[in-house]
């Protein structure tokens, strides 16, 4: 079957999805689920922009009202969030370029703007020039370590499209600048040579210098984090996306490769690529959907001659999430199962997170033909 029919067709099972998915979690803000039933969490959660994001992809396709409705009432919601702006962090570009840039894009709502450039703001207010970076999180203790004022993760990759969509938007090339030297710190500080990624590392806040990198939601230190080195073959797309600037575009490039190089043969990565022992070790299939849609992006950047390997690779993690890990009937809410959220503390493991079935969805637009590196909305 050749590729844009397959695409249509598994887009059809998944917007027909998200349909069911609409009547069941309405405007509330899911993340993961157990026993077939999405939680709901706070407006002011890092995962909060998925569902709205899912809901303009599929109006943007399918024009059904009621779906934008949801997602317009979704973005409302995180007003609560946005007024209590001192208690967010870095993720408010996967909060807001989900609900808010992508309401401005497709329906051109003024105050969607003025909300996601709000956000942008915040953003930029956590860039911290001592060490080039833009700071992780407020005060939190993650394993009996306190201090993270200096702490920046790797995830911060996709937040920081909302910084360039906003110096587009307002003509302030200060929001510009914060993000290529955040992107830039992250290729001298957590890209290692083979293209694997750190998940963390921390600066010290007040001279900049790099002080240690943590493991974080991956195995340890000096671990491969599955959905770490997605997020960097997808950021590092977007920022060349915005910038044309060719060490981003190398970047991807060889976050890719590394991705590519460590796949298992059915395709859906186990959460580490460095574990000392796979047997019966959770997979991570929101890694491969992260992963297939940075990687199309990347292919639609570089000519076809050099992008089709990525487009391929790319097909391949969505025929296999299809296969092996998608649910399209009505007895479950969620769309991809066997994601990990995070193993080391024990959270989220073999589940299905909303984050997976965003970008599950997205990959499976971008494979239609219908949009480009600009129509979509990071």
């Amino acid at each position: 079957m050749e590729k844009q029919q397959w695409a249509e067709e598994a887009w059809q099972r998944t917007s027909s999805k998200i349909k069911q998915m609409s009547e069941a979690i309405g405007a509330g803000f899911p993340h993961a689920s157990q026993n077939g039933k999405y939680d709901r969490t706070a407006a002011s959660a890092w995962t909060s922009g998925f569902w709205p994001g899912l809901l303009w992809l599929a109006y943007r396709e399918e024009q059904d009202e009621s779906l934008r409705q949801l997602a317009e009432a979704c973005e409302a919601a995180q007003d609560e969030a946005l007024d209590e702006f001192t208690k967010l962090h870095h993720d408010v570009g996967f909060m807001w370029c989900l609900s808010s840039v992508a309401s401005y894009k497709i329906t051109k709502n003024e105050q969607s703007k003025q909300r996601a450039l709000k956000a942008a703001s915040i953003l930029a207010g956590r860039f911290n020039p001592q060490g080039s970076f833009i700071r992780a999180w407020n005060s939190y203790v993650w394993r009996n370590e306190e201090h993270n004022e200096g702490w920046a993760i790797i995830d911060c990759m996709m937040n920081i499209s909302l910084l360039f969509w906003a110096s587009e938007e307002t003509g302030d090339a200060r929001y510009r600048h914060i993000a290529m030297r955040h992107a830039d710190t992250v290729l001298k500080e957590f890209i290692r040579a083979d293209g694997s990624v750190h998940h963390i590392v921390c600066f010290n806040a007040e001279t900049g210098e790099r002080e240690s990198a943590l493991g974080g939601q991956g195995y340890s230190p000096d671990s491969a984090w599955a959905r770490g080195v997605a997020w960097a073959i997808y950021g590092m797309a977007i920022c060349y996306s915005y910038t044309k600037e060719e060490r981003y575009l190398r970047a991807s490039q060889k976050t890719a490769h590394y991705f590519m190089a460590n796949l298992p043969e059915d395709h859906i990565p186990y959460w580490d690529f460095r574990l000392p022992a796979y047997e019966d070790a959770p997979r991570d299939a929101s890694a491969a959907a992260i992963a297939a849609s940075g990687m199309l992006l990347l292919s639609e950047l570089l000519p076809a001659d050099q992008g089709g390997m990525y487009e391929r690779c790319a097909l391949r993690l969505v025929k296999a999430i299809d296969r092996q890990c998608a649910c399209y009937d009505s007895g479950n809410e969620a769309i991809v199962l066997h994601a990990t959220g995070s193993f080391p503390t024990g959270k989220n493991i073999d589940v299905p997170l909303i984050y997976g079935d965003y970008f599950y969805a997205e990959a499976l637009t971008r494979l239609l033909g219908n949009s480009s590196s600009r129509q979509m909305f990071w």
